[in-house]
């Protein structure tokens, strides 16, 4: 019986010096691969495509001619957004539907290192459906002539909403 307790305590012994070898080692792995998925290597070429030709567009917004408040969201918006990736990738994407920014800001609020709280994430959604609705206008109207019709009824009155909350002052 004590030969047998010996051996289990040997092994006991050999475990945890292979956890103590192997843990540095899984560390390593999961640090070295996290930001080429971060980067976007597991994207298809279609996507890439369409990013590389959304940074490729304008990089700012001029917003001066915005109420005051849209104004301040975007600033959010520059410097949340950009902690991640161009800030021309979001401002020239086909995203323009409150609902499709609804999902875009929720995904980048769930982001490591994002920094995109909830109230952040209000405003950044905010500005990009203010902003889609007059810039991307017609990419707008397109979008919601193809919708159901709860589905556009439902970006219209959101639309609206946020219209009347900034335009009123």
């Amino acid at each position: 019986m004590q030969k047998r307790n010996d051996f289990l305590t040997k092994i006991n012994h050999m475990n945890q010096k292979h956890i103590w070898i192997l843990l540095p080692l899984i560390t390593l792995a999961c640090v070295s691969v996290g930001p080429r998925f971060a980067a976007g290597e597991e994207l298809d070429d279609a996507t890439k495509a369409r990013i590389a030709k959304a940074e490729a567009g304008a990089q700012t917004v001029d917003v001066s001619h915005y109420p005051k408040e849209i104004q301040e969201n975007y600033q959010i918006f520059s410097e949340k957004c950009t902690q991640c990736h161009k800030l021309s990738r979001p401002i020239n994407s086909d995203y323009a539907l409150p609902s499709e920014w609804e999902r875009y800001v929720k995904r980048m609020m769930h982001k490591p290192g994002s920094g995109i709280d909830s109230d952040s994430g209000k405003k950044i959604y905010e500005f990009l459906v203010y902003d889609s609705s007059i810039r991307k206008k017609s990419l707008v109207d397109a979008k919601l002539e193809k919708a159901s019709p709860d589905e556009r009824k439902s970006d219209e009155d959101k639309i609206k909403e946020i219209h009347q909350k900034y335009d009123s002052k």
